[in-house]
């Protein structure tokens, strides 16, 4: 089954993912292991994520491994649609992600997904889980996990284990150190600035940058920001985060203050209402306002209607809201994920790492011990595996503790 925009988009889909294949060697290694030992056989595995090239071989990996995917978006201007008809007609798996689909049928491929009773779920937001909660409880007893990939979901995640609500055991993919030093910085801080740059057609050297949250995700951002010629501008509620930043040599200030100043925002923080009435108020006139968070919560934009006396589209992925003073603020994306909304998203060699620790928590999942519902990291072994295949791909080797230093490191009496 599946419910996709156009089959006949499959020939050039396919050619993407086997694009992307070849900058992803560890998901691809991990494919041939799977393929060989069929960890998933006879699995159902629903995944709610990004409908990418990327996002393509991790399913193609877990098919190899014996599963039966399901697969929907997790955003609904995510999707690649000649990737989503390859996947159904060349992979033989079950779709269902439309770019541009509206929330009503965004959640009626959530539950298409739910539908085929998975035993395993990967998400990216924790919408699967959080719908499987309300909607679907009878699911919650044949599932054995799920695997989160996004610091959203993870936040979600965490405060539905302490609320005592989670049912099902969750791994935080997001957390191991092989996604969010990576992926995070790297992949979210090259893919942002692609994506306002596609969006904009504007030359981001010597415009006021201002990166609102310091994460790993504002980190990459501001980083890349910097690297283009941009002046950066960093706002935090975190006090170490904001020192940090100034450390790393940004300017760092309140946010209405960098309303004030600001050319061009983006929001990177995972939380609601980031920029609101009050940066609104205080923007320049031609203010550009983006999100590279997960959901499109992180601006107001039901505010930013009421301020404005007029909206129109000027061209794919910005709008014009025109102020009653006349002053015209631009919104990007609708403010969804701009990176992937108007871009590709990361790219592939990035999301190798954080499709390979997906592919080997899952198993990790399937072929361990019962775990009872709560948040988990990732097992070390899984990190340090993965980033040991990525050197190795890259040419690179690193040296190993001898006997001798392992032996001072375990001991305490030695000193200086």
């Amino acid at each position: 089954m599946a419910d996709i925009k156009d089959i006949k988009l499959a020939k050039q889909g396919k050619e993407r993912i086997l694009w992307a294949e070849q900058d992803m060697p560890v998901l691809s290694l991990i494919k041939e292991q799977f393929a060989e030992k069929k960890p998933f056989k006879g699995l159902n595995m629903g995944l709610c994520l990004h409908v990418t090239a990327e996002t393509a071989n991790l399913a193609r990996t877990l098919k190899a491994g014996g599963a039966n995917v399901y697969l929907c978006a997790s955003n609904p201007l995510s999707t690649q649609d000649d990737v989503a008809a390859s996947l159904v007609k060349d992979f033989d798996i079950d779709i269902y992600a439309i770019k541009g689909e509206d929330s009503k049928t965004y959640y009626e491929h959530i539950d298409s997904v739910l539908g085929a009773k998975p035993n395993v779920t990967l998400d990216d937001g924790a919408d699967l889980i959080s719908v499987i909660h309300k909607k679907y409880k009878k699911l919650i007893k044949n599932i054995k996990a799920s695997m989160e990939e996004t610091t959203t979901g993870v936040i979600r995640l965490r405060s539905m284990e302490a609320a005592g609500e989670l049912k099902i055991p969750v791994i935080a993919v997001n957390d191991a150190d092989a996604k969010h030093l990576f992926d995070n910085r790297y992949g979210t801080g090259q893919s942002t600035i692609d994506g306002i740059i596609r969006a904009t057609d504007m030359l981001l050297a010597g415009k006021n940058f201002v990166v609102m949250g310091y994460g790993w995700c504002g980190k990459g951002l501001a980083l890349r920001a910097r690297g283009i010629g941009s002046n950066v501008i960093v706002t935090e509620i975190d006090p170490v985060k904001a020192l940090e930043a100034i450390m790393d040599g940004f300017r760092v200030m309140k946010g209405t203050d960098a309303a004030k100043i600001g050319d061009i925002f983006c929001t990177v923080t995972g939380d609601i209402n980031v920029i609101n009435s009050e940066h609104f108020e205080n923007m320049k006139d031609g203010a550009i306002v983006s999100n590279s968070g997960h959901f499109d919560v992180e601006i107001n934009i039901n505010k930013l209607k009421k301020m404005a006396k007029s909206v129109k589209k000027v061209k794919d992925f910005v709008e014009e809201y025109r102020l009653k003073d006349g002053k015209r603020i631009y919104l990007l994306a609708e403010g969804r994920l701009i990176n992937l909304a108007s871009a590709h998203g990361h790219p592939a060699s990035v999301m190798d790492m954080s499709f390979s620790v997906q592919a080997l928590s899952a198993e990790f999942a399937v072929l361990g011990e019962i775990m009872p519902p709560r948040v988990y990291n990732v097992p070390k072994e899984i990190d340090e595996k993965i980033a040991s295949l990525k050197l190795k791909s890259m040419g690179v080797e690193i040296d190993t503790l001898t006997e001798e230093q392992i032996n001072y490191l375990k001991s305490w009496q030695e000193g200086t």
